[in-house]
């Protein structure tokens, strides 16, 4: 644990980490120190020298960004020669900007403007320069226009530090400029359109393609919220103007390097209102489906689950949330039926992602060794994007990666140790690697591997993870039990899904009782309640199918009855995510035409079948997360049957908004350069 220091910043003293930068330090007591270049999460360069303080018995002023705060140090930010050199670096810039404030669509939040306004300077005092750069905008995403960059470099930085390493600089001087490799439109590069660049430009030079003329930025009303297109349940800040989603950004506003979002979280909301899109109840009449009413629609639902009783199946989406799991769960058992899954099944047991006495403690950010266990997270496929990218940004600060995989793997190129073979075998090797070094294991561990001779590669592996003070194992759920011994020596182990809410609606105590997902899709049901966006196109065996959908999916085309439900951005709720987290939805618009949430619908269901359910609160979600007993040794093997293509299934998932929004050009764009068409 760092120690923690006393200094003095403009008269008041704080307490800040030691090795901490001068522009944190004066943040946690509420002090702006004006800076362009810096981008907080990494290391300060010092190249605007808008943050130059001047420090008690210095003669010089100091680099805020890159000065160490130090005991008893005493800082004055404000001071006559400072404040001068700023005023001169933004009229300097000025000089070389566009000057269209009154209609850029980044004022009200662009820092230039800002300071500009701060040092009252409405017009430069130099002679006006004017590059006239060409404008990259031929994606659909992404805008850039080299004319209004400032050349701080934080696009740069964030762009290298996430491992995506796209951008970089060209030439040197007034005349230099943010480019791609060979200065290609960002669709000829290997941009992955995270928008990470755009979030961290302080200036009108990055910008969502379709942001001119949907609203000013003090115009938008701003909603936290959390992504549910993938395992990694990431935090987004949505926009929206006059009830619709205007853009989406990844959460929190502390300018840090380290929140991430994929282009199918930042981008994918345009299939809210896709042509696919269901508004209204629908139900088969001859051989076609008609818009009906919620009062027709529920009570032919409610009439055939009853009819079925226990042969009636139920069959959800991991990507529900918490609280719609356990509406469903109760909705089950109000037709005295335990066949109830999740598409969850299909690559995990429940045990692999219950762990809850990790729920919550494990950091990435604080781990200095990590362990990638057949896993293969990827910004470019948005396999796990956010992972990937965290992973990148621990290794780029210092942390040392291990992966262990059967196959290839893109992370592999930034391991420090790279093990390719059976994991489960290299995993248990590394363990006994550890006990040959002479560390303290559990007694049990030492039998259960006696027999087990490591390679070269685990010892290497061991003193790696004997070295850590902090390890963290990520694994797929098939190698969790591994996993989980070797964080019985220390660290902590996390299986992660490929679905947001796994983990949650696990916990909520859907486990697969009875039929499976898979038996119930494929032996037969006398009803099947098909809930979310599954991966599935064909109708299963049964005598009678609803599909509750937000969108007219190949399944609901075949479907009895289609329940319009809510987009996740129309609805609120809970879901615990791979790293244990508790995360909170908050509606950040209202349900497209008659749509309603999850919850809703099944509570609405249930009455009709003679149940009351009553919407569950907080802490019903906070009581089933009720802590487990702890992990003890488990055998050192794979769980068999629980594999699957992890990028097929997330696109089959996500098929909707793939192809209900902008994100189709980006899958033919990467098909098409990949020599697919």
């Amino acid at each position: 644990m760092k120690n923690i220091i006393k200094l003095t910043i403009d008269g008041k003293e704080i307490q800040a980490t030691e090795g901490m930068n001068l522009i944190d330090a004066a943040a946690t007591a509420g002090i702006h120190i004006p800076n362009l270049c810096y981008l907080k999460g990494t290391k300060g360069i010092g190249a605007c020298r808008l943050c130059l303080v001047e420090v008690d018995g210095l003669k010089a002023p100091m680099i805020g960004c890159t000065t160490k705060a130090k005991d008893g140090m005493v800082v004055h930010t404000k001071t006559e020669r400072v404040q001068e050199v700023r005023k001169f670096v933004i009229d300097l810039i000025l000089s070389m900007h566009p000057l269209d404030c009154m209609t850029c669509t980044k004022a009200g939040v662009c820092n230039l403007q800002q300071y500009a306004y701060d040092f009252e300077l409405k017009e430069s005092t130099f002679t006006r320069k004017k590059f006239g750069f060409s404008i990259d905008e031929g994606n659909p995403f992404i805008k850039r226009d080299s004319d209004y960059c400032i050349l701080c470099g934080r696009c740069v930085r964030v762009c290298k530090h996430q491992g995506t390493n796209v951008l970089e600089f060209m030439d040197r001087g007034v005349g230099s400029k943010v480019i791609t490799a060979n200065d290609k439109p960002l669709q000829e590069s290997s941009c992955t359109f995270c928008g990470s660049c755009v979030d961290v430009c302080p200036v009108n030079a990055l910008l969502e393609a379709d942001r001119w003329r949907k609203g000013r930025e003090w115009e938008y009303e701003k909603t936290s919220s959390v992504c549910l297109l993938c395992g990694n349940g990431c935090d987004i800040s949505v926009s929206t103007k006059e009830g619709r989603v205007a853009k989406i950004n990844s959460g929190g506003t502390d300018g840090s390097v380290e929140k991430y979002i994929c282009a199918y979280g930042r981008f994918g909301f345009d299939c809210i209102e896709a042509e696919t899109r269901v508004t209204a109840p629908m139900k088969k009449v001859g051989n076609e489906l008609k818009e009906t009413t919620w009062e027709d629609a529920i009570s032919i639902v409610a009439e055939k689950l009853k009819k079925a009783g226990a042969s009636a199946g139920f069959v959800s989406t991991a990507g529900i949330m918490n609280e719609d799991a356990l509406v469903l769960k109760q909705l089950a058992a109000s037709v005295k039926s335990k066949n109830l899954d999740t598409t969850a099944s299909l690559y995990s047991d429940a045990d692999s992602l219950k762990n809850p006495e990790l729920l919550g403690t494990s950091d990435i950010d604080s781990a200095d060794l990590i362990i990638l266990a057949g896993l293969n997270p990827n910004q470019w496929t948005r396999v796990l994007p956010a992972l990937d990218a965290a992973i990148r940004r621990r290794v780029n600060s210092g942390a040392k990666l291990i992966v262990v995989n059967s196959g290839d793997t893109n992370i592999s190129a930034v391991a420090a140790l790279s093990i390719k073979g059976d994991e489960a075998k290299i995993l248990s090797e590394i363990a006994q690697g550890v006990i040959s070094k002479g560390a303290k294991v559990p007694k049990e561990m030492v039998h259960a591997l006696a027999s087990v001779d490591p390679s070269d590669n685990a010892i290497k592996g061991a003193e790696l993870f004997m070295a850590a003070n902090n390890p963290l194992i990520f694994s797929s759920p098939s190698l969790y039990d591994a996993s989980a011994n070797l964080s019985l020596i220390k660290g902590a182990a996390l299986a992660v899904p490929i679905e947001s809410n796994a983990k949650g609606v696990t916990l909520m105590g859907i486990e697969g009782e009875g039929k499976s997902y898979k038996e119930m899709v494929t032996d037969g049901m006398s009803a099947i309640y098909a809930i979310g966006e599954l991966p599935l196109n064909k109708r299963p065996k049964t005598d009678f199918l609803v599909v509750q959908n937000s969108h007219l999916t190949e399944l609901a085309k075949q479907a009895d009855i289609v329940l319009p439900s809510a987009a996740f951005l129309e609805a609120s709720g809970t879901i615990v995510d791979y790293m244990g987290r508790l995360k909170y939805l908050c509606k950040a618009i209202e349900p497209a035409g008659q749509a309603m949430s999850h919850k809703e619908i099944l509570m609405a269901v249930a009455k009709a079948i003679g149940k009351d359910i009553k919407e569950p609160k907080d802490a019903d979600v906070k009581k089933a997360l009720k802590a487990k007993p702890k992990v003890s040794l488990k055998p050192f093997k794979k769980k068999e049957g629980l594999d699957v293509n992890p990028q097929e299934m997330i696109e089959s998932i996500n098929a909707s908004v793939i192809n209900g929004s902008r994100l189709l050009w980006l899958k033919e764009s990467e098909k098409a350069m990949a020599g697919g068409v």
